[in-house]
């Protein structure tokens, strides 16, 4: 059994000491919930808000020994719990990238993964990382992260089950528009690959909210509200993972249909 904490919140924007302030009561809050958590997860650019132009992002930018980062690894060190924390990466050239920080429970950067297939706008200010999609291996077990747009493909969340996920996290700012897509795409991933899913989204400034944890079995455990800020915690229990993926074999029925070469060998049509 692991206990999990989503935090769902409105950024201010083009502010990351007021966001990081409000980051860290957010976590004390989950820690009255449930004092021994296990993961604790933040929304996609929660330190910076969204509606910015590209000359607010350069300012905004961090490097991977940034105050986000690193306070979030002493964070995740005094509350003993892993953290998920997004932030926007500008590297030597000043390139920008959305990123996000695997931090371990004992403080130490496990991973960082970039967003590699960007969203409209997003396209016009930052780079996509490279598609590697890596499952970490951590406290609740073997995790993948998906960033916002990337889970609205079904390939990447196979590709990370296929690597052995067992966890797929996905921070968003995802819209108001969208929302009925957000509803449908994350019990789908999650029942396609049979995996847990958690999403987690900013509200207000257009964001729809409705964070959520979903079963292997595609069933909403939690969901936090479309309006309002809100912190969840709710327990997750890896044997569910087996009995559903016992009930539902889909990832050991196509496994048994790869060729000996594996899924690279696959023939992918160029459309």
């Amino acid at each position: 059994m692991y206990q999990i904490a989503g935090i769902q919140m409105t950024p201010v924007m083009n502010n990351i000491d007021e966001n990081l302030k409000r980051g860290i009561k957010f976590i004390d809050q989950a820690c009255k919930q449930e004092s021994e958590l296990d993961l604790i997860v933040f929304p996609e650019m929660w330190t910076t808000g969204y509606h910015l132009s590209k000359e607010a992002f350069l300012k905004l930018g961090e490097n991977r020994e940034g105050k986000t980062v690193t306070m979030m690894q002493e964070q995740a060190d005094r509350v003993n719990s892993a953290i998920v924390a997004p932030f926007i990466e500008k590297d030597e050239d000043d390139k920008l990238y959305i990123s996000v920080a695997l931090i371990d429970c004992d403080g130490q950067l496990h991973g960082i993964v970039r967003k590699s297939i960007l969203w409209g706008r997003e396209q016009n200010i930052f780079n996509p990382g490279k598609i590697e999609y890596p499952v970490f291996d951590i406290k609740v077990g073997k995790v993948g992260i998906l960033i916002c747009y990337e889970m609205e493909f079904p390939e990447p969340s196979r590709l990370l089950a296929l690597k052995g996920a067992e966890f797929i996290v996905c921070p968003s700012i995802w819209s108001l528009a969208a929302s009925r897509r957000w509803d449908i795409q994350l019990p789908a991933r999650s029942l396609d690959n049979t995996v847990f899913v958690l999403g987690i989204n900013t509200v207000g400034n257009n964001s729809c909210g409705k964070s959520k944890l979903v079963s292997p079995l595609g069933d909403v455990l939690i969901e936090a509200s479309d309006s309002r800020e809100e912190v969840f915690v709710h327990v997750i229990d890896k044997e569910v993972l087996m009995w559903a993926r016992e009930e539902v074999p889909y990832l050991s029925d196509f496994k048994e249909k790869l060729t000996p070469g594996g899924i690279n060998q696959i023939p992918i049509p160029i459309l």
